[in-house]
């Protein structure tokens, strides 16, 4: 990309070096700007600005040597993105971030400012962050603050701006094209998605507004939860599928340590670098940088040094220590290495200092203090209450606060009153001068706030007593009375909600129940955020995001992924880790919602059973319900205009669908299923099985429907990662069907059918078929749009279900072509069923073996309330036909 006139990290040339004198350094560092480190280079290939996305034309650049920063002449001086070696102290509140593996589209890592490549790439999960894998230690704990507790305070929901535009995105405040998907440019807010140029984004309201989604986006000041002790990953309910990956990536540190361009380059004898351990903790962990040697030139290779660490700083205020017999320190990776030596950076002694202290309850007020060898913890808090203009109160009343803002967790550490801060601060600094730039200071006022943590218990056995849930905790959690208390039991799901007021008592509870069995099946854990109702707006109405990730091959990954950065990740669950239970308590006093449900008519039957159990519990006990097809039929989504499928739509188009969307009523019912042992002669024989009752959506099937369903089911469950698309889910649909195609017609031999109780007789079928959707196998219209004088036209909400018969396999072919419909027998509202021996049954697509006995089918109680896609937004706008918008789900096409 560009041809560099003086040396720099990725062409370390030892000649060069020499060459590059004291004064050469100091003139260089005069030059930065925003903490850049600017060069000139020759351009030898196509190049854009990263400030303002436009191309560089001409042969001369300027080229930050820690970042790789790239820009004009002209935008050096309205340039105010800073460098990643300065970004620490640009963070506003520190949150951590949660890393999972990338996608594959093009993206730019955020340190390095370098296309990202394959595995090896990492993304935060709940925002836009893209890194190396090598880069992640050298990120900033700059993710969103979603949620509130006693560290993090806001008095406003300000922009969070990150990095990387789309080629489409235009600056809010000069309507200029700010984006580029050449390099990594522009800014964007993660919550309500306003595009900026860098030099622009100080012009605009500092105060967020959400944007197009605040009327169903959580805000955080909303959200409170206590997560102390717990992760970033844990108190997002964030699955431990990819956990072995993650900590594989960690423990690999040291092996990635390294830049790529140096790696490359140190078997290479003209090519001279050395390795460089950040302090004692690098050192034991045997975590090393590459930088260039410059033999006799030591600020230099200082220098050299702080860049490959990307650290601020002056090199005559570092040292670089000889590392003899270091080897027996390291891995069998290092002693492979053919290096030269090996070094330790250190920062000088220094008998005095100047540190920031930031004010905990806001975000402006940070002042600067001088210590020395006599400075204690004590003594800055009294100058700092001096300058904040507060020294008129009790200064035994405010701690000072050490916060560590690493990229993957923040750790605090509240300091005694007789801590030596020089000692302190050259403590940190031994131990690693990356923690010390990612280290800051709080002061903050003594309270004890009552904690209170949520944790949400499932697998329980159901149906029991709330003293039997009682001692079965007790059991196995051992937990102290004292400190919990089980605030809501429910009994259908087996679970409980505990509220607990230690958290080392809520850590060890959390993660025993994950190791913990009862009645043959594990626990569940989840933390489950409080939230604060009475902030909620009367325009806001949250909406509560259920996904499937095992729906639709990989799609709903991508969509759970998109869907936590386009909302508050506290109101996005992923329904296989504890199902919908956790979602539907977390939103239990919310006065109204509404509910996406992302996956197939059985995710959707799935939401709504529980729903159904849990009602009375909530405040909004009606909350209506949208759908993102991810499943092979999607009947209900077909009927409610959500498609036939989820085929890719921009996640934010379809967010906001679903704010226009349009409530309707659904009717559901219920199926009692009261087997009993009937003998050839239609006598009961005596043993009769329990009943089950289930509930029904779509449709209820009898014979060869539920026969193709329950061989495709069983075909499924012996290879379940070949069923990953639909295309190839309908091909096994149609092989099994052609096996049965010579099926014999006897099905109204072996059935007695009251409807409404008045009996109907049954034709010549093979199948028998209970419609409540004018939608039955993928798409097709089983009841017909004929006009019938002996029946009414069906609809979801009219309280009648209608029954279709089909003649066997070719019937059913021929339905799924439109060529013709079923065979209408009747309608109504109360439905018995006679069987008399054995058949295979579905129920919205679930399908097993029903022995005989009755079978009854009436309406569930109130009728459900759907969300049906608006007919405006049926047609799809040109830039989401191509895959481009300006939406801010698009965000993430800069990284």
């Amino acid at each position: 990309m560009a041809e560099s006139t003086r040396p720099s990290p990725s062409d370390p040339d030892a000649a060069n070096c020499r060459a590059a004198s004291p004064a050469a350094v100091k003139r260089r560092a005069q030059q930065s700007t925003m903490g850049h480190c600017f060069k000139k280079v020759t351009l030898t290939k196509p190049t854009f600005c990263h400030s303002c996305s436009d191309f560089v034309w001409g042969l001369i650049g300027f080229l930050c040597e820690v970042c790789n920063f790239m820009c004009h002449e002209k935008c050096l001086k309205t340039l105010r993105a800073v460098c990643i070696c300065m970004a620490p102290s640009k963070v506003q509140v520190p949150v951590a971030h949660c890393f999972g593996p990338a996608g594959q589209k093009k993206r730019f890592c955020c340190v390095c400012r370098k296309q990202t490549e394959g595995s090896t790439a990492l993304r935060c999960e709940v925002c836009e962050l893209h890194v190396h894998a090598d880069c992640a230690a050298f990120s900033c704990a700059d993710c969103r603050c979603c949620h509130l507790d006693q560290n993090l305070q806001q008095e406003s929901l300000q922009h969070q701006w990150r990095e990387g535009d789309p080629a489409s995105a235009r600056c809010e405040f000069c309507r200029r094209s700010c984006g580029s998907s050449e390099v990594l440019s522009g800014l964007r807010c993660e919550w309500c998605g306003v595009t900026s140029h860098a030099s622009c984004c100080h012009r605009l309201p500092a105060e967020c507004a959400l944007g197009r989604l605040r009327s169903m986006l959580l805000p955080p000041p909303c959200v409170r939860l206590q997560s102390r002790n717990f992760s970033k990953m844990q108190c997002y309910r964030i699955g431990e599928s990819g956990s072995q990956d993650r900590n594989n990536w960690d423990e690999a540190e040291p092996a990635a340590a390294a830049p790529r361009e140096l790696q490359s380059a140190a078997p290479e004898t003209s090519k001279q670098v050395f390795k460089v351990f950040d302090g004692d903790d690098a050192l034991r962990r045997g975590f090393f940088r590459l930088a260039p040697s410059c033999r006799g030139v030591k600020n230099e290779e200082v220098e050299a040094a702080l860049r490959a660490f990307y650290l601020p700083g002056e090199p005559h205020h570092f040292d670089l220590e000889n590392v003899g017999a270091v080897q027996h320190h390291h891995s069998d990776d290092f002693q492979n290495q053919n290096t030269s030596d090996a070094r330790v950076l250190r920062a000088k002694l220094r008998h005095d200092d100047v540190i920031k202290v930031h004010a905990a309850w806001s975000r402006s007020s940070v002042v600067s203090v001088e210590v020395s060898e006599t400075s204690t913890a004590a003594s800055v808090l009294s100058d700092v209450l001096l300058q904040l203009d507060r020294q008129g109160e009790d200064a035994s009343s405010f701690s000072l606060q050490e916060v560590y803002m690493s990229s993957k967790q923040v750790q605090r550490q509240t300091l005694s009153p007789q801590e030596k801060m020089v000692d302190k601060l050259q403590e940190i600094r031994k131990l690693s001068l990356r923690q010390m730039n990612q280290t800051r200071f709080y002061i903050v006022q003594n309270q004890n706030p009552a904690v209170q943590v949520g944790l949400l218990i499932s697998g329980l056995p159901p149906l029991l007593t709330k003293e039997e849930y009682c001692g079965l905790l007790e059991e196995h959690l051992d937990f102290k009375g004292h400190l919990v208390t089980l605030t809501h039991f429910y009994e259908a799901q087996g679970a409980v909600a505990l509220q607990i007021s230690c958290f080392a008592e809520a850590e060890r509870i959390y993660m025993l129940a994950k190791d913990t069995t009862i009645s043959n099946k594990t626990l569940t854990s989840l933390i489950i955020p409080e939230i604060q109702c009475q902030k909620l707006g009367d325009a806001v109405c949250p909406l509560l995001v259920f996904v499937n990730p095992k729906s639709g091959g990989l799609k709903g990954r991508e969509l759970l992924h998109s869907f936590r950065k386009l909302l508050n990740p506290h109101q996005v669950f992923d329904i296989t880790n504890g199902g919908p239970l956790a979602g539907l308590h977390a939103f239990r006093e919310v006065p109204r919602f509404r509910v996406l449900v992302c996956g197939g008519d059985g995710t959707v039957g799935w939401v709504l059973g529980v729903l159904e159990t849990v009602r009375h519990k909530l405040v909004c006990r009606e909350p209506p319900i949208g759908i993102v097809p991810l499943g092979t039929g999607n009947d209900l989504a077909r009927i409610l205009r959500w498609g036939p499928g989820y085929g890719g739509d921009d996640p934010y188009h379809i967010l906001a669908s679903v704010d226009e969307a349009d409530e309707v009523q659904m009717d559901r019912w219920t199926i009692l299923l009261d087997a009993q042992d009937v003998s050839e002669d239609g006598k009961d024989s005596g043993v009769l099985e329990p009943p089950k009752i289930v509930q029904m959506n779509n449709y209820f099937g009898l014979g060869i429907d539920a026969e193709l369903s329950l061989d495709f089911h069983l075909a499924r469950e012996g290879e379940p990662d070949k069923f990953t698309s639909r295309f190839h889910n309908k091909g096994v649909y149609v092989k099994v069907g052609l096996q049965k195609i010579s099926r014999s017609r006897s099905l109204h031999k072996e059935l007695q059918l009251q409807v409404d109780k008045q009996p109907v007789p049954l034709p010549n079928i093979e199948g028998l078929i209970f419609l409540n959707i004018p939608s039955w196998g993928s798409g097709a219209d089983l009841w017909g749009s004929e006009a019938d004088g002996r029946f009414s036209r069906p609809r979801i909400d009219d309280g009648l279900l209608e029954v279709v018969g089909v003649t066997g396999v070719v019937h059913m072919g021929q339905v799924q072509s439109g060529l013709r419909s079923g065979i209408r027998i009747a309608q109504g509202s109360y439905i018995r069923l006679i069987v008399s021996k054995e058949l295979p049954v579905q129920v919205d697509g679930e399908p097993w073996l029903q022995a005989p006995g009755h079978i009854i089918i009436s309406a569930a109680g109130p009728k459900v309330r759907m969300l049906r896609k608006s007919k405006l937004k049926q047609r799809k706008s040109p830039s989401s036909r191509d895959g481009r918008s300006d939406s801010p789900s698009s965000r993430d096409g800069g990284h």
